[in-house]
């Protein structure tokens, strides 16, 4: 679409969220991490419905990535789980509010249970133009290079495109966010300055804010102030204000 071209709009039409901190939040309430999964899923509600008053018509959350799996099996096992109740849960309640689902990364590894909830919400809201929520599941920023890259390489053995036709617009469409817009603004919870392999490809212009606040304990009021201090930002994508 229009990549990380600037809009009329003072604010962030894209935010990106990296929702870190469940598992901290949990240990200092003496409980299992599952409960501050649980607890960071029911956060993510409040902050989708935060988005269109807001000025926001994009979201896209990193809820799993490839690095992930190497956590216990426990724990892993859980966080599935609570994906597809999560779904089957907020399903109607997503297409009520007018919320379009999408979902990135590589689905071979997840379970065909999942994978069809995840295909079921798609097609559910995908008339749906309120607001976009992108989730992103088994994802990280260098396989998603990686498998368009492997797609571009096929096109071109099949002698669909050259060499020469190989460019960034073009290997963006190979993308798994190949129908969005780059994010305006990145937020990571809990107080770490890291990107962890989140969107590293689309996030090149993108400003960031790193929050100390844990992501259960983040609310809609201070996600309202991250966005609006976006405005006070100064954007020049590499050049000088005129």
């Amino acid at each position: 679409m229009d990549g990380h071209l600037e809009t009329d709009q003072d604010g962030p039409r894209h935010v990106a969220i990296i929702m870190d901190g469940n598992g901290r939040w949990a240990q200092q309430r003496g409980r299992p991490r599952l409960f501050g999964h649980q607890a960071g899923a029911k956060r993510v509600r409040e902050i989708v419905e935060a988005c269109p008053p807001n000025g926001v018509k994009y979201l896209t959350i990193f809820a799993f990535s490839t690095e992930n799996w190497k956590r216990t099996q426990t724990e892993v096992a859980g966080l599935m789980k609570l994906f597809r109740m999560y779904i089957q849960r907020e399903a109607r309640a997503l297409l009520q509010a007018g919320v379009r689902v999408r979902f990135i990364g590589d689905r071979v590894k997840l379970e065909p249970k999942l994978v069809t909830l995840m295909d079921e919400l798609e097609l559910l809201t995908s008339t749906n133009d309120k607001c976009h929520l992108t989730i992103a599941l088994n994802y990280g920023g260098r396989d998603e290079v990686t498998r368009a890259a492997q797609r571009l390489a096929y096109e071109v053995e099949q002698g669909n495109l050259t060499h020469k036709d190989v460019d960034a617009e073009t290997l963006s469409r190979f993308l798994d966010t190949r129908v969005l817009p780059d994010p305006d603004l990145v937020i990571r919870t809990s107080g770490e300055a890291r990107i962890s392999n989140f969107l590293l490809w689309q996030s090149a212009y993108s400003e960031y804010e790193f929050v100390d606040t844990l992501w259960p304990d983040f609310t809609a009021e201070e996600f309202g102030k991250v966005v609006k201090n976006y405005a006070n930002r100064e954007r020049r994508y590499g050049g000088i204000k005129g």
